[in-house]
C-alpha cells in the first residue's frame, strides 16, 4: 500500500491500468480509492483470504491492493487447472472471498467457506458504513501474497510472500517515478504468475501505464504494442518464439517505440534470442531469472551483455547469451553439492540464493531457509565470472553408470546446431547403465539422428551422446514457459 500511496500522491491523474478488451482504464488516484472501498468489502465479509480465479482485467490490481489494505493475503489461482484441481486449492485457502468470472460463478456460489462475487459485483460494490479508520498495517512480516507454485513436479506448494519480501524486491530494483507519462508496459503473463505480481508492483512504483492482455496471441501482442505505444514488455520463451514466428519473412518488426523486452521463466534457445535482436533492432533485451519463492527476479542479463555476446569473437563472451546474467544488488548466489558444500567457480551443482526479497517459505511447511538465510532453488547450474548458467532442475540430472550428466549442457550443444530450433534432454531407464541419454529436438531443415549424435560426440564426452533422438514438431511447455519434462518422459516410455 505504501507503493500505491506514493504513486497516487506523485501522479494522481496518470492512467495506471488499461484493459483493451473492455476499453476501460483506471488512474492511480482511482486505484487508491477503489482499494480503500474494496478493503472494507473484504473486511466485512469476515474471510481470511482474497482469492482471484480470473483472467487479467482491471479488477486484478484492485484485488491485490485492497487485500493488502484489508490485511489479508491475496491468492491468485491458475484458471487453466482442471475443476478438481481448482477445488483442491480452494479447500486449502478457505474461508475466502472469491472473485471470478460470470461463467464460473455459479459453480462456487453457495459453497461453505466461500464468499463469491463476480468481477463486476466486486468492482461495483459500494462503500460500507463503517467506523474503520482506513489505516493499513505497516507490519513487514504480514503475509501479502500466497502463490501456488506451478506443480510441474508434484502437488502445488503454497509459497508465502510477506510484505517485506515484495517491497524489498521493488525498492531494490525499481526507481520511483522513473517512467514518463507516455511510457507503457504490456503485461501478457497470467495474474497467478510471480511475474504478473511483479509487473503490477514495479509499474505502479515507476509510474508506468499497464496495458493488460488476458490471453496471449502473437499477432494480437504485436497489434497492442503498435496501437498503444507500448515501450516495454515481459514475455516467457514460448511467447517470444511465437512472436518471432509471426514475423517470419520480415526484416524488422517495425516497432521503434518498443524500448525494451524482458524475457524469462524458462530456457530460451539462443537462436530465438538472436533472431529477436534482428527483428527488434531498436529494442533492448533483458533476460530475467527468478522464482516465486524469491519474489521475482534475482539475476539479470542486461542489454549491454546481449550486444557484447552477439558481437564478440571470444567464444566465452558469446556463450554468456545462454546465461541468466548476474545477481541484482542485495542478492548473493552460491553453487553447492548434494551435501550442501560450497563449490568453486565453474563447478556444477545446485543454485542457492540469499537476500531480503527471498522468502523460501510455504504454508504448512514453514521456512526452508538454512540457518544463514540461504534458499535452495532446486535449479542446477554453475557460475562463471559472476554469470549464472542454468541447466534445468536438479531432479532432472541424468545418472549414467554413476556419472551425473546435466541435461542443460547437452541441450546447449544441440541448440548450437544450425538446424536445431529447440531441444530437450532427459534420462530414460537402461538395464546396463541405470539411465541413458535421450533427446527430443525440433528442427528447421534436414538433419539425421546420426549427424546430431556425431555433433554432440565431437563436442562432449561420449557418455553424453544421446542414444535415442526423436524429432517432434514442438516441445511441451506450460503457459508460463516451463518445459514439461514429465510429459516427454511419459511419451517416450509409451
Amino acid at each position: 500500500m505504501m507503493l500505491l500511496e506514493m504513486a497516487s500522491s506523485a501522479f494522481p491523474s496518470r492512467r495506471a491500468f488499461y484493459d483493451p478488451a473492455a476499453d476501460k482504464s483506471i488512474s492511480y488516484e482511482e486505484l487508491l480509492h477503489a482499494a480503500r472501498i474494496k478493503s472494507q468489502v473484504l473486511r466485512e465479509s469476515g474471510t481470511q483470504r482474497c482469492v482471484l480465479l480470473d483472467t487479467t482485467n482491471l479488477g486484478i490490481p484492485i484485488a491485490l491492493f485492497s487485500s493488502a489494505w484489508a490485511g489479508i493475503p491475496y491468492v491468485p489461482i491458475n484458471y487453466r487447472l482442471t475443476l478438481d484441481e481448482i477445488d483442491a486449492l480452494l479447500e486449502r485457502v478457505q474461508p475466502a472471498y472469491l472473485i471470478t468470472d460470470r461463467d464460473r460463478e455459479p459453480r462456487y456460489r453457495g459453497r461453505s467457506g466461500l464468499h463469491v462475487a463476480t468481477r463486476e459485483e466486486f468492482r461495483d460494490a459500494g462503500p460500507i458504513n463503517s467506523a474503520d479508520d482506513f489505516h493499513w498495517s505497516m507490519e513487514p512480516d504480514e503475509i501479502a501474497v500466497l502463490l501456488f507454485t506451478s506443480g510441474t513436479t508434484g502437488i502445488p506448494k503454497a509459497a508465502l510472500m510477506r510484505q517485506r519480501h515484495l517491497c524489498s524486491y521493488i525498492l531494490g530494483s525499481v526507481e520511483f517515478m522513473s517512467a514518463t507519462e507516455d511510457e507503457a508496459t504490456l503485461v501478457s503473463v497470467p495474474p497467478y504468475h510471480i511475474a504478473g505480481i511483479g509487473a503490477i508492483l514495479s509499474s505502479v512504483y515507476s509510474g508506468r501505464r499497464v496495458v493488460q492482455m488476458p490471453q496471449f496471441d502473437a499477432i494480437e501482442w504485436l497489434r497492442l504494442v503498435r496501437e498503444h505505444n507500448v515501450t516495454t514488455a515481459f514475455v516467457v520463451p514460448t511467447m517470444l518464439a511465437r512472436i518471432v514466428k509471426a514475423l517470419e519473412g520480415r526484416s524488422t518488426a517495425g516497432l521503434p517505440n518498443l524500448q525494451s523486452i524482458a524475457y524469462g521463466g524458462g530456457k530460451m534457445p539462443k537462436s530465438i534470442v538472436a533472431r529477436a535482436l534482428e527483428l527488434f533492432p531498436d529494442t533492448e533485451f533483458t533476460n530475467a531469472y527468478g522464482l516465486t519463492e524469491t519474489s521475482s527476479t534475482i539475476t539479470v542479463l542486461g542489454p549491454e551483455e546481449h550486444r557484447n555476446a552477439l558481437s564478440s569473437d571470444d567464444p566465452d563472451v558469446r556463450r554468456r547469451l545462454a546465461s541468466v546474467g548476474m545477481p541484482l544488488p542485495g542478492i548473493e548466489l552460491d553453487i553447492r553439492d548434494a551435501e550442501g558444500n560450497s563449490l568453486p567457480d565453474g563447478s556444477h551443482g545446485e543454485v542457492y540464493v540469499r537476500g531480503d526479497q527471498v522468502s523460501g517459505e510455504y504454508e504448512g511447511r514453514g521456512s526452508t531457509l538454512d540457518s544463514d538465510g540461504w534458499f535452495c532453488t532446486r535449479d542446477a547450474g554453475y557460475i562463471e565470472k559472476n554469470y549464472l548458467f542454468l541447466e534445468g532442475r536438479s531432479d532432472d540430472v541424468i545418472v549414467r553408470g554413476g556419472e551425473n550428466l546435466s541435461p542443460g549442457e547437452i541441450e546447449d550443444v544441440l541448440l548450437d546446431h544450425a538446424h536445431v530450433q529447440d531441444a530437450a534432454v532427459i534420462g530414460i531407464p537402461n538395464d546396463e547403465w541405470g539411465e541413458s541419454v535421450a533427446a527430443v529436438v525440433c528442427i528447421n531443415g534436414s538433419v539425421s539422428v546420426s549427424e546430431l549424435q556425431n555433433w554432440v560426440r565431437d563436442r562432449m564426452r561420449s557418455s553424453r551422446v544421446p542414444e535415442l533422438i526423436e524429432f517432434w514438431e514442438e516441445l511441451p511447455y506450460n503457459e508460463t514457459g516451463k518445459l514439461l519434462r514429465r510429459v516427454i518422459r511419459d511419451r517416450l516410455s509409451n
